[in-house]
């Protein structure tokens, strides 16, 4: 179990730097001083302003005010957030929701506000340049230069893209059982855990024999419709856990979903792109088939994204000072 250390005073004289990473789940904030240290943090919940912006900007100036605490907030010379979501901020009304959850921290600094890529990039490597892959709930790829996005592939959300995402496998799993339900095939390992998962209040031994085919295929097409569509994503873990268990159609499914991923790689990376390449998201973490698929097939050096707010943090400092944007000071802040 980790221990929690306390955090070091800064120092009085000193210029303080910001770094955020507000995702679909989480903010977070963290304050550190010009030599690395970590003096204030604060989290709360999700921060993607796409969805919910009312509430996405009071949790983030929930997390601002929880990390300032005891801290002069105008010793902040230097921000930089991370935000998935972050083309919502284009809305006049969204806009302005942030920024009064930014000065009402007390902030006098401008929030630099990036994309989830760059940081996600920075917190797996100091290098400038390199590539990048989030597959989480959704997917993106980017190639960063001078630790800067300059171009991306996929990112469009689960309507029109997040190609071997969380959401596809999820929503690749259902149409998978209702498939087999048309056909008046046996559910396998797999389909009988959607269907659980999907319909719990029939219990764990519901089955088209026992249902009817027609009548299980109407039920899971109606609840699937009425919830959010992002919550296809929900059913990944059910993929991966038949995936374990050698159920057939998971491993395709597991498959295909690396293969997409990898395509959307090839799309934007050429053999002329250097530097090493850096997986984020629980679909693509160490432990998911599907990210050590793409591990295995990527020659060269193939990283993990770390803590987020670490890379954003890193990168705070290095636009407070370039000289300040060391590997020492990289290790310190992603590795806490």
């Amino acid at each position: 179990m980790s221990v929690e250390r306390p955090l070091p005073a800064p120092s009085a004289a000193g210029p303080l730097v910001l770094g955020g990473d507000l995702g679909g789940t989480s903010t977070r904030i963290v304050i550190a001083d010009s030599e690395g240290n970590v003096v204030g943090r604060g989290a709360a919940a999700g921060g993607n302003p796409t969805s919910h912006p009312a509430s996405a900007a009071a949790n983030f100036g929930q997390a601002l005010h929880t990390a300032l605490a005891g801290l002069d907030a105008a010793a902040v010379k230097s921000s930089v957030v991370g935000m998935a979501g972050s083309v919502a901020l284009g809305r006049p009304d969204v806009a302005a929701q942030f920024e009064a959850a930014w000065s009402g921290a007390g902030l006098t600094v401008p929030p630099d506000y990036i994309g989830d890529l760059e940081v996600a990039f920075a917190s797996g490597t100091p290098e400038p340049d390199g590539t990048v892959l989030i597959a989480g709930t959704g997917s993106n790829v980017g190639l960063v230069r001078n630790h800067q996005l300059l171009r991306t592939a996929g990112g469009h959300g689960w309507l029109l893209g997040d190609d071997g995402s969380g959401f596809w496998l999820g929503r690749e799993a259902v149409r998978s059982v209702l498939q087999a339900l048309d056909l008046r095939e046996p559910l396998g390992l797999l389909g009988q855990a959607v269907v659980q998962a999907v319909l719990p209040d029939r219990g764990e031994h519901a089955t088209p024999q026992r249902e009817g085919y027609d009548a299980l295929r109407d039920d899971l097409v109606r609840t699937v419709n009425s919830r959010p569509p992002v919550m296809l994503a929900e059913l990944a873990p059910t993929v991966i856990a038949a995936y374990a268990q050698d159920d057939e159609t998971a491993q395709a499914l597991v498959k295909r979903a690396a293969e997409l991923l990898m395509e959307t790689v090839a799309r934007l990376k050429t053999t002329s792109d250097k530097g090493p390449m850096v997986l984020a998201g629980s679909v693509a973490g160490e432990s998911s088939p599907v990210g050590k698929l793409i591990r295995q097939h990527f020659a060269g050096e193939v990283l993990t994204a770390r803590d987020g707010v670490g890379g954003a943090t890193w990168l705070a400092l290095g636009a407070l000072d370039p000289a300040l944007a060391t590997n020492e000071n990289h290790s310190r802040l992603v590795e806490h």
